[in-house]
């Protein structure tokens, strides 16, 4: 790989609704763009900015409100942007999530400079067809005109931004989701015994009620009553203000029924995915492809998931999983019970062929490409 001194890097900016997400979510690709560019995040501030300040990265901190449904509101953050853009100069941008791809996008734009929207999911906003889903596919339509690709993380996503027409399909391009390191999520990354001789499922999710909290919840409470012995692990963390967001008293309710653990936010999963005997995640929210679902899957843990877009690319039905019906949690605790009485044998199989599954279609390598391929004339600048 040919070096470049600092002074002929090129800078790359990463603009996202946290910086929690771009550590956890991209750090392998930050990685990889810091071997040939200098890499600024922009993101509000959390804990997780310093860890990627640490990783040799610029951090410049904005105001974010994730919660307001009202997009003229938000432009705050097109001024934000373009004040940034503006004194730093960065020579290309990616932007992710709803809000810095149509306002990010925008102030790129005015200035001149390069950018990709990705599209990591519809969203909340894509949920009805009402004013604020109007109002959204008219701003994407006009942020994204000017950007350089329009990524989306599956098909229908992509067909319906096309079909729509907000966007070109000469401009789009569909990853294989934002990928995963299968080498940081292996069985073999982590040791820890088991907590419990019960059959354990675990739910990994912001606690959303489209994410199927609460269907998961059902389904537990129909697998108590027909008196198997399991438990039903949920780790995640609260967004207190999210129009969808479970209640407080609702997760206190289901622990006190006993059919719901509840463990917390985890900074890594790995140790609850290697505690578990199958992941469920029954969501019915607009998915991009679910981060948890490689997570498992890459963990050679069987899948419970929806016939939902996003998810079941990541599950094919038999293979390495079940698909269940949206929404649905008899039809969701059908599949517990079928899972629980499948021979260990035939359950192992199915989280190999999972892994495989993520080496061969999710792996972070094939992400990394993409960047590569997208940045490509970046180089030659230098050259």
């Amino acid at each position: 790989m040919q070096e470049y001194s600092p002074a002929d890097k090129k800078l790359i900016a990463l603009v996202s609704n946290s910086a929690w997400s771009l550590y956890n979510f991209r750090l392998d690709i930050i990685r990889y763009l810091k071997t040939i560019h200098r890499v600024m995040v922009i993101a509000p501030d959390d804990e997780y900015s310093i860890l990627l300040e640490q990783e040799g990265c610029i951090y410049m901190p904005i105001r974010f409100n994730n919660r307001t449904e009202n997009p003229f509101k938000d432009f705050d953050l097109y001024y934000q942007l373009k004040k940034i853009y503006r004194e730093q100069k960065p020579d290309f941008i990616f932007h992710y999530v709803i809000k810095p791809n149509i306002y990010g996008s925008f102030a790129a734009s005015a200035l001149s400079i390069q950018s990709v929207a990705v599209v990591t999911g519809l969203g909340y906003s894509f949920a009805k067809h009402n004013w604020l889903n109007r109002v959204v596919r008219l701003l994407y339509k006009k942020a994204l005109r000017d950007v350089r690709e329009i990524w989306f993380l599956n098909n229908e996503d992509a067909g319906i931004f096309i079909k729509g027409s907000i966007v070109n399909i000469e401009k789009t391009k569909v990853l294989p989701g934002e990928g995963i390191n299968t080498d940081y999520f292996s069985p073999d990354s982590i040791q820890v015994g088991r907590s419990n001789s019960d059959f354990t499922f675990l739910m990994s999710a912001r606690l959303l009620r489209s994410k199927g909290i609460a269907v998961f919840a059902d389904a537990a409470r129909i697998i108590r009553k027909k008196n198997y012995s399991a438990n039903f692990e949920l780790i995640g963390f609260f967004e207190k203000k999210h129009p969808d967001s479970i209640t407080d008293e609702e997760l206190k309710k289901w622990e006190r029924e006993g059919i719901i653990i509840y463990k917390g936010f985890a900074k890594d999963v790995r140790p609850f995915l290697k505690n578990a005997d199958c992941f469920v995640f029954p969501s019915f929210y607009n998915e991009g492809i679910p981060r948890s679902l490689l997570e498992a899957a890459s963990m050679e843990l069987p899948i419970l998931t929806s016939r939902n877009r996003g998810c079941k690319e990541v599950v094919s039905d038999g293979f390495n999983g079940y698909l269940c019906n949206l929404n649905d949690p008899f039809d969701l605790a059908d599949k517990m019970e079928r899972i629980i009485r499948l021979p260990e044998e035939e359950r192992k199989k199915m989280g190999s062929n999972g892994r495989e599954l993520a080496i061969e279609k999710f792996n972070i390598n094939r992400v990394i490409e993409e960047y590569k391929g997208t940045l490509k004339f970046l180089q030659k600048d230098n050259s």
